[in-house]
């Protein structure tokens, strides 16, 4: 039948049904597929007018109409009430951006977890497909099994990490939901926390646990122990003594015992130094103020700099007490690694601090000459008057008076 054709026997078919509803233009109708091809689908339409979705048409995001055959049910979006064949001209596309957008808007409400496939990944995050629709799971949303640890937050490192998850399915929660800007967002940290809950009910602050490292990075190092929970210690919390680089206590694969201090929801964060002794219980034992002690300088910081005493115990020489004279690093009198000797000035056991003096012991102070009193000043430049010779009291004879002659 050519298209003249197929156009009057479409416009003879509106006419004998001119009683029944016509769809309009951006109507959603649902129709019986009658034939289906990678190329095009025809849809029968109430019995009476079909339909044909084709080309860029047939993508469909919610997933439902991507595997269509004959006698299955379809819903597609009206384009055209009559095209060049005398067909309604229909959308999967359309029908299916937003029944997979009403479906999205569905588990954000329901704060359901479902699976994202992981299709890329840049420095910020993964890139994720949920069903047919892409999103974003950002770096800070991925479970601390997934987390990428890297030492000094190398982002080319931290992408070489999220770039082995490519073409893995990760548990998540949609957590953010913009159809007219094309924004999904998903976190998988929120998925994990769900899951994890009744496990992490099973501790409480102040347990006592053991574990293995898993991960060490510049601010702490983390602890996985048992059903595969994980805990961080923080670099504070690793040894009661300052430490720069956690590697140098710890390393993937250590056995270590630690205490629970907090439970954020899923955040779990532990002690290794609690169940140490506190050295700076029993400093007074060692070291008292006026004794002088070797040390060795392990770190030069602007205001002063670390001293380690012993294995336990630093101290702290500020750099008004690295001498007498106004410095402008510390660096002009020590080095890092130098051994010297130090006087200590204060201890405070509570605070974990101790106070070193080196210009005491290495430096003589100068002394001001003392300045002279203004008056005195005067009394130098002044010359002093003569005075007269001391009279003799005893000497003393008084002349007779003369009477004048006669």
């Amino acid at each position: 039948m050519t298209p003249n054709k197929q156009q009057s026997a479409m416009a003879a078919l509106l006419e004998q049904h001119s009683d029944l509803p016509l769809p309009s233009v951006n109507d959603i109708i649902e129709g019986i597929v009658i034939t289906s091809s990678k190329n095009e689908v025809h849809i029968d339409i109430d019995g009476y007018l079909t339909g044909v979705v084709r080309g860029p048409e047939l993508f469909d995001e919610s997933g439902e109409f991507s595997n269509l055959k004959a006698g299955d049910p379809a819903t597609a979006t009206v384009l055209e009430l009559e095209n060049e064949n005398g067909q309604i001209e229909l959308s999967f596309r359309l029908a299916g951006h937003r029944k997979a957008w009403d479906n999205l808007d569905a588990l954000l409400s329901a704060n359901t977890v479902v699976d994202a496939r992981i299709m890329d990944a840049n420095k910020g995050g993964l890139i994720i497909r949920v069903g047919n629709v892409s999103g974003f799971l950002p770096v800070s949303q991925l479970s601390v099994e997934h987390y990428p640890r890297v030492e000094g937050g190398n982002k080319n490192k931290i992408l070489e990490r999220l770039l082995d998850y490519v073409g893995n399915d990760f548990k998540v929660k949609v957590i953010d939901v913009d159809e007219v800007e094309g924004k999904l967002i998903v976190s998988e940290k929120l998925a994990r926390a769900e899951q994890q809950q009744e496990k992490i009910a099973q501790y409480k602050v102040g347990d006592n646990i053991e574990g293995q490292i898993t991960g060490v990075v510049d601010f702490g190092a983390f602890v996985e122990f048992g059903e595969g929970l994980e805990g961080l210690v923080h670099i504070s919390e690793i040894a009661w003594q300052r430490i720069d680089d956690p590697n140098d206590f710890l390393n993937v694969g250590d056995e270590v015992k630690a205490e629970i201090i907090s439970i954020d929801d899923s955040k779990i964060s532990l002690s290794i130094r609690n169940l140490q002794i506190d050295p700076w219980q029993v400093v007074a034992e060692k070291y008292n103020i006026g004794d002088v002690v070797k040390g060795t300088v392990l770190k030069i910081n602007p205001f002063g700099v670390f001293v380690e005493l012993d294995e336990d115990i630093h101290g702290l020489c500020h750099i008004s007490e690295l001498s007498y004279r106004k410095l402008s690093s510390p660096g002009e009198i020590v080095t890092e690694g130098e051994e010297a000797e130090f006087k200590i000035i204060s201890v405070e056991p509570k605070k974990h601090r101790l106070g070193l003096s080196y210009k005491v012991l290495h430096e003589k102070k100068e002394e001001k000459p003392t300045e002279a009193k203004p008056e005195e000043v005067v009394a130098k430049e002044t010359p002093a008057k003569e005075e007269a010779p001391a009279v003799n009291e005893e000497a003393k004879v008084e002349a007779p008076e003369e009477k004048p002659a006669e």
